[in-house]
């Protein structure tokens, strides 16, 4: 029964709030960056996933999967790749496509539940023969991605696999769009519009006549998004049935390697739909750890180089390896 009843996360005494948690990383947080090896792959649809690679000359990696709109440089997934380096681990960052800097060439892009590039990302590094054991990291939408990819999966999930350690994870989307949706939660709302309206701009001028932005000011929410663009393009009739399909929370019982969930209790993305405690209850491999604090990807440590999250990260995966 992997459900961890405490979580030894103690949030520094004045950034005990849900929002201070979230944003203090990304505007105060220091790290350096990794010593990135980038390798690009071509994917079966005649498109490419650039992968990063931050190499300790190890029989074991990490894949490390962002968030939405995020990448490989991101603060969070650097602090994963310093840890797991540190640690006697390679690591192997994806960015999603569309995320590395350069726009993919075909028409979709990314989304919450699209395995198929993670799959491939696994069969690639089985095929170099470097390696003796897998494992996966995932932060928000790469989380989802991760554990969904594992419940399809299942009993005949790559061998190489062993553990995978997900944090701040919708697991239900459609509560989690709906909680995005307060206005508590604008702020963060208006900057992932912002985001993605960019990126469908560069997708604009190459699919001309296949994505219109016309009426793009007046989308608000993701239910407008997905409805108008996640949905059609990548082949779901609208958002209700993009997120009924692509939650990972169905696949959590499928899971058949050690996998944790960790979610903050207070954190402002997440619906009560999104803590799957009796999925943890009744399984075997996931595991779900709920810290009193965390925010949203937060989990600041002061006085330390190293986050909660990843020691935590770290710990778990070290378990299993």
């Amino acid at each position: 029964m992997p459900l961890i009843q405490q979580s030894d996360y103690k949030a520094p005494f004045f950034l005990k709030n849900r929002h201070l948690l979230t944003i203090y990383p990304t505007l105060f947080r220091k790290i350096r960056n990794a010593d990135y090896q980038r390798v690009r792959i071509s994917t079966a649809d005649e498109d490419f996933l650039d992968l990063d690679f931050s190499y300790t000359d190890s029989d074991r990696i990490v894949i490390i999967l962002h968030g939405l709109e995020g990448s490989a440089d991101r603060k969070y997934v650097l602090g994963m790749v310093h840890i797991f380096n540190n640690g006697g681990y390679d690591t192997v960052s994806l960015n999603f496509r569309g995320c590395s800097g350069e726009p993919n060439k075909n028409l979709r892009f990314y989304h919450s539940g699209e395995t198929g590039d993670l799959a491939q990302v696994v069969e690639y590094l089985a095929a170099t023969g470097r390696y003796q054991s897998i494992h996966i990291v995932g932060f928000s939408l790469g989380g989802n991605v991760a554990l969904k990819y594992l419940g399809e999966q299942g009993a005949n999930v790559h061998p190489l696999i062993r553990s995978a350690v997900t944090l701040s994870v919708p697991c239900d989307l459609r509560t989690s769009s709906q909680e995005l949706e307060k206005r508590h939660n604008s702020i963060y709302m208006q900057r992932f519009i912002r985001a993605l309206g960019y990126k469908l701009e560069l997708k604009a001028r190459r699919f001309p006549d296949m994505i219109r932005l016309d009426n793009y000011h007046q989308v608000k929410t993701f239910r407008q998004f997905d409805d108008l663009y996640t949905a059609p393009i990548h082949g779901f009739k609208d958002a209700l049935s993009y997120w009924a399909a692509c939650s990972s929370r169905p696949f959590l019982k499928k899971i058949c390697v050690p996998a944790l969930l960790i979610n903050a209790l207070d954190d402002p993305f997440l619906s009560p739909e999104c803590f799957p405690y009796e999925e943890a209850a009744q399984s075997r491999y996931f595991y779900l750890e709920t810290p009193r604090y965390g925010g949203h990807v937060g989990f600041v440590t002061f006085g330390q180089q190293r986050y909660w999250s990843e020691k935590r990260a770290f710990a778990f995966i070290n378990e299993h390896h």
